[in-house]
């Protein structure tokens, strides 16, 4: 009975409630509600803003106050902000205490850059300052003797390290092909047609031919010269091609390096030129520039130094004998 009543009562009071508060009453509360807000946020506008943005730092810089540990800590952003603003205006002058900093000297990569042009630095060793090809002076060797004296004694020795045991014909070289590398025309040399040897190779020697013919290419390139590949002369021979040259040529060793496959001949006295085809090569013909002897003998004297090779100067075969080692 209790609990009825509570419920007759509470809706009563409910629809007493809803009778009061019509429409009218309701858009009048609504809009003096907003007035009042409006109001405070014209008297007080911080209200308005997010919690932390218009504060100032807890602790402010002083004239002539050094910097402290805790404002250190202000962002680069707002250091920045208070820096500007406590910049003299325009006409000012800034007071006399203000000391002036000196600009830091530039480094010496700057000063560099600040040389070249087009993008080249000045110290480059291929191109100048002013961007244009630097050409190297040709050095060659003081003597071609002197400088590649080694002899089948001492060659001998790298071909039976590193070389493969001598084949009898060309036969039995072309059934040994899995020690071996084949050694054609490609860009950096030429392969003058063979008739008293195989054009095969150990890797080992294959490598070294093929960085012979790029080192060439490159010394050409940084001496303003045209390019030129180097020729080949001799490879691999076998037995048979041994005792046929011993019977043209007594000066011919019996246990010639390049039985083993290590040893190469690279001719001195002709080239050919990179715009010429492999057709137009003449055996007989020289090179009308001495410079390119002078070039080839600098790569391999390079070579030489980083023990990558024997070379022997053959004056009557016209070639530099090398070995690989």
């Amino acid at each position: 009975m209790v609990n009825l009543k509570y419920f007759v009562s509470l809706h009563y009071n409910y629809r007493t409630f809803e009778m009061k508060l019509s429409q009218n009453r309701y858009l009048q509360l609504f809009c003096l509600v907003v007035i009042f807000l409006a109001l405070v946020r014209t008297i007080f506008p911080s209200v308005a803003k997010p919690k932390g943005e218009g504060q100032e730092p807890q602790q402010e810089m002083q004239a002539g106050q050094p910097l402290t540990a805790d404002a250190s800590e202000v962002k680069d952003t707002t250091l920045a902000k208070v820096l500007t603003e406590a910049a003299p205006e325009a006409g000012e002058t800034a007071p006399a205490e203000a000391p002036t900093q000196s600009p830091a000297p530039a480094p010496k990569a700057d000063k560099d850059a600040k040389k070249a042009l087009n993008g080249v630095p000045s110290t480059s060793r291929f191109f100048n300052p002013d961007g244009s090809v630097a050409r190297h002076r040709i050095v060659s060797v003081p003597s071609y003797t002197d400088a590649f004296p080694d002899l089948q004694d001492v060659q001998i020795v790298a071909a039976n390290k590193w070389g493969v045991s001598p084949v009898q014909n060309r036969a039995e070289a072309e059934s040994r092909k899995s020690e071996l590398v084949y050694v054609g025309s490609n860009p950096y040399f030429f392969v003058e047609p063979l008739r008293q040897s195989i054009p095969y190779l150990v890797p080992r020697a294959s490598v070294l031919l093929q960085d012979i013919g790029r080192n060439f290419f490159d010394s050409l390139q940084v001496k303003g010269l045209p390019l030129h590949k180097i020729v080949v002369t001799s490879v691999l021979r076998s037995k048979d091609d041994v005792a046929r040259l011993r019977r043209g040529n007594v000066n011919a060793t019996e246990n010639s390096c390049h039985m083993y496959g290590t040893t190469f001949d690279i001719a001195y006295n002709r080239y050919l030129r990179v715009e010429e085809t492999d057709s137009a090569y003449r055996k007989d013909r020289t090179a009308g520039d001495v410079r390119l002897k002078q070039i080839l003998s600098e790569v391999l004297n390079d070579l030489r130094k980083q023990g990558r090779c024997y070379v022997k100067y053959e004056v009557k075969q016209s070639c530099f004998h090398a070995t690989v080692r």
